[in-house]
């Protein structure tokens, strides 16, 4: 669930929502389209969309009884590295977003943990928590560049595209290391 912070919201902030043109009457219904800056941090170790690239939201908001129901689509771009191979990795991600923000003394404000649902601040509503609980849950924890990456060789770190069919490393136990030396001492 996401986190709301109780301090104050900036109207400016490109993820805060203003609702003041949308009426206090449930079915009331606006759209939202716009591109904003993605955050910091919006992602995992290994992969993630990087800060400041553009985010595009694509949303509705929509007057219920208790407060606004935002949902809709965010789409964007992500970096990272494939968890096998170490190759960048160059995609998108959309991801679906729905979000109830209680109105300031509702039922539901009064009735709810704090973490439960989203809070508005008079007209303003934050997006940001829901956007990246969005994100980071449909994002890979272990990205690959392609489902089939062979990865990387144990042995010698080559990429596994980049090795003949053939390839291997003779391994010899270490136990019988000393034999091995005494055999190519006889030829």
């Amino acid at each position: 669930m996401p986190k709301h912070s109780s301090s104050q919201l900036d109207p400016k902030a490109p993820l805060v929502l203003d609702t003041r043109e949308l009426p206090r009457r449930p079915g009331a219904l606006r759209t939202v389209q716009r591109v904003v800056p993605a955050p910091a941090d919006l992602g995992l170790e290994l992969i993630s969309v990087p800060e400041g690239a553009d985010l595009s939201l694509d949303l509705r908001l929509e007057s219920v009884s208790e407060g606004v129901l935002v949902s809709g689509t965010v789409s964007g771009a992500v970096r990272g590295e494939c968890g096998r191979c170490l190759r960048p990795i160059d995609d998108s991600i959309t991801v679906d977003i729905q979000e109830l923000y209680a109105y300031e003394n509702s039922t539901t404000d009064a009735t709810t943990d704090e973490d439960e649902i989203g809070r508005m601040q008079g007209d303003l509503l934050d997006l940001e928590p829901a956007l990246r609980d969005a994100v980071v849950l449909k994002l890979p924890t272990n990205p690959l560049c392609r489902q089939d990456c062979p990865g990387l060789c144990p042995e010698c770190g080559v990429h596994g595209d980049d090795l003949p069919a053939d390839h291997s490393h003779d391994e010899i136990d270490p136990r019988w290391a000393s034999l091995s030396k005494l055999t190519s001492q006889e030829e």
